[in-house]
């Protein structure tokens, strides 16, 4: 296969040539063999949700080929309810994350995760005032315990009660249009089941009525994210500005190289904490640099954002990541780990060690982590790299390409930067960029990696063509390690690459804060996407404007999960026109394609706009934030003339 139509990254073409060489197979081999892949399940017409399937339906094939499932749902029924289920499986992923660090809090709160401590007392109160919980003359575990226990309420609807955190995260406005549609969830957990109820055979077949479900249960995924994000802040410390590295030249041949890959926080932080402590075992082990921690997905970039923790690999590289041989253990939690893991782990000496009870792999060592033992747990699986280290067998490939970045961008240090220009008015700073142009919009990367696209190149387009134009980046998730490991996270970019109002800005901000900035800001894992919700919040605040009045735009270049569906249905509910790189399987039915990306704009503001293109997608995203800035304008001066 030709690895240069597959990948822009120096080191993946690197790994994959050595791929080939020994015969391993990978995510890019194996996506070649299923070619061509069914087009019926990519337009979203397959249905496989009872035993008289599957069916599949051929609503373009002008009335010659089946236009009713057995049942006799057709086309738009059919692609509804697969949406629906797929938003259902992003939700219930990073619920299942927001839930276990809400378990832990109240543990902390008494007395049973001695391994844990509260890292940031100030987002504690600020969270705790923020869900109307009582502050002054408190002890700090009381206020531990009852936000813990009002996060572990939203999960499940109390006599219909909303949930409780979402209104923490968004405009008043917004809330009260998403109230006004009827979309607020009632419990997170128990929208995520009432969307498996409703898709199930025999129930709701109504497109209409099934994707306004759909939205309800993306806005109870993005109420998980923010108390997911916000929880992880108290508990670990909220991030602060960090420098590190990223590519898979940030491996250490001489080292005990152990990689973090999944994206629950709970045990990575714990793994780094060990690491420090079994250094000198790894040196006596015949490690001359002692134990190198670097990390593949959101487990990555949660390390990174708060320990500067070097990120080795995004989505699609994680196999290539053992094909180094440098790579002693790979500790997975859960969420984007390729089972392919561990017959590739065969090959070399490298132990897979999965440590959750829901995410086993066939052949893996399994260490169960408990947060009770959190330490302890850590300590195993260190151990356990540092003997796999004695065994190393085969030749070290550590490919030479690794790039700088910096991270950090929570919105309190993004609000701490402004301070410096501006401490009695941060958010100004922003609002007169956008008035002044030197700002023309704010733009979210976020998503994967897609072994459909070539791998990282729509990040790049599209993030070259907005910053040239003046747009201000900011990214989580796999597109941010996609952006840090080709050198946009650094602050040498913005003279290469930003236009000159956002030189101009950037320059601004890192002369107040002493320090360089870099181009595109990383804001974190695929849970983070909720803050740079919370920064386009301030700015709705300070400005009395709504989310979907913003020049605030999102977009997914690669995206691959349920969760990166999940994530944009929520970014459209929320007013933020969205981008998606990879055509989402709805384009099997008219209907719930026009309402994805026309009709959601009329309802919420936000809508799709599907486009493979990058350059085309870059274009696209430029002119909605063009228009949402000419329609600020006719606002401001219609108001100013009927004042006047």
């Amino acid at each position: 296969m030709s690895f240069e139509d597959r990948v822009i990254d120096p080191a993946s073409e690197e790994m994959l040539q050595i791929a080939e060489e020994k015969g391993h197979e990978s995510c890019f081999s194996r996506y070649e063999d299923m070619t061509p892949q069914c087009g019926f399940g990519a337009a979203g017409v397959c249905c496989t949700i009872c035993l008289q399937g599957p069916c599949r339906v051929n609503p373009s094939d002008n009335g010659k080929g089946n236009q009713e499932a057995i049942c006799g749902a057709r086309d738009y029924t059919i692609v509804a309810r697969n949406l629906v289920r797929t938003i259902a499986g992003g939700a219930a992923n990073h619920s299942g994350h927001a839930r276990h660090v809400a378990e832990v809090l109240r543990e902390v709160a008494s007395g049973k995760a001695e391994d844990y401590e509260i890292k940031d007392e100030a987002k504690l109160k600020n969270m705790a005032t923020a869900l109307g919980i009582e502050i002054e003359g408190r002890e700090t575990n009381e206020i531990v315990k009852e936000v813990a226990e009002e996060a572990i309420s939203n999960f499940i609807g109390y006599h219909g009660e909303e949930v409780s955190w979402l209104k923490t995260a968004i405009p008043e406005s917004r809330y009260n249009l998403l109230n006004d549609c009827d979309v607020i969830p009632q419990g997170i957990n128990d929208v995520i089941a009432d969307s498996m109820h409703r898709t199930a055979m025999g129930v709701d077949s109504d497109p209409l009525n099934l994707i306004f479900g759909g939205l309800e249960t993306a806005l109870s995924d993005f109420t998980g994210c923010a108390m997911g994000t916000d929880l992880s802040d108290i508990l670990f410390g909220t991030p602060e500005l960090v420098e590190s590295e990223a590519n898979l030249g940030v491996l250490e041949e001489d080292a005990v190289n152990l990689v973090v890959h999944g994206h629950d926080p709970l045990l990575s932080e714990k793994v780094v904490e060990a690491a420090k402590r079994l250094e000198d075992e790894a040196k006596a082990a015949g490690a001359e640099k002692g134990i190198k921690i670097s990390g593949i997905c959101c487990t990555g970039n949660e390390l990174l954002m708060r320990q500067g923790v070097s990120l080795a690999a995004n989505y699609t590289s994680q196999e290539l990541a053992i094909m180094t041989g440098a790579v002693d253990a790979m500790v997975v939690d859960v969420q984007c780990l390729m089972p392919s893991l561990q017959e590739i782990s065969r090959c070399y000496h490298t132990e897979i060690i999965t440590t959750m009870e829901i995410s086993k792999i066939t052949g893996a060592k399994h260490i169960q982590f408990n947060d009770a033992t959190a330490g302890a747990d850590a300590d195993t699986i260190v151990k356990t790299a540092i003997e796999a280290f004695k065994k190393r067998n085969a030749e070290v490939n550590i490919p030479d390409y690794k790039s700088k970045l910096m991270a950090g961008f929570s919105v309190e240090q993004i609000v701490a930067v402004l301070e410096k220009v501006n401490a009695d008015d941060p958010l100004s700073v922003v609002t007169d960029a956008l008035a002044s142009g030197d700002i023309r919009g704010i733009a979210l990367f976020a998503g994967c990696n897609n072994v459909k696209t070539k791998q990282d190149q729509n990040h790049l387009k599209i993030a070259k063509e907005l910053v040239k134009n003046d747009v201000l980046c900011v990214a989580t998730g796999c597109a941010a390690n996609s952006l840090g490991k080709h050198g946009l996270m650094i602050p040498e970019a913005v003279e290469e690459y930003a236009g000159e109002g956002l030189k101009k800005f950037i320059g601004q901000l890192s002369d107040a804060a002493g320090v360089e900035l870099p181009l595109v800001w990383h804001m974190g894992s695929c849970v983070d996407n909720s803050r740079a919700v919370k920064l386009a919040t301030a700015l709705a605040d300070y400005t009395g404007l709504d989310l979907g009045e913003l020049p605030v735009v999102a977009t997914a270049p690669e995206a691959m999960h349920e969760k990166a569906v999940s994530i944009g249905s929520w970014a459209v509910t929320l007013g933020l026109p969205t981008h998606v790189g990879v055509v989402p399987p709805v384009t099997g039915s008219t209907l719930v394609t026009d309402v994805a990306t026309n009709i959601a704009e009329d309802v919420f503001g936000g809508h799709f706009i599907v486009e493979t293109d990058p350059e085309a997608a870059a274009e696209k995203l430029i002119d909605k934030i063009d228009q949402r800035n000419w329609m600020l304008e006719m606002k401001a001066k219609a108001k100013e003339k009927v004042e006047g």
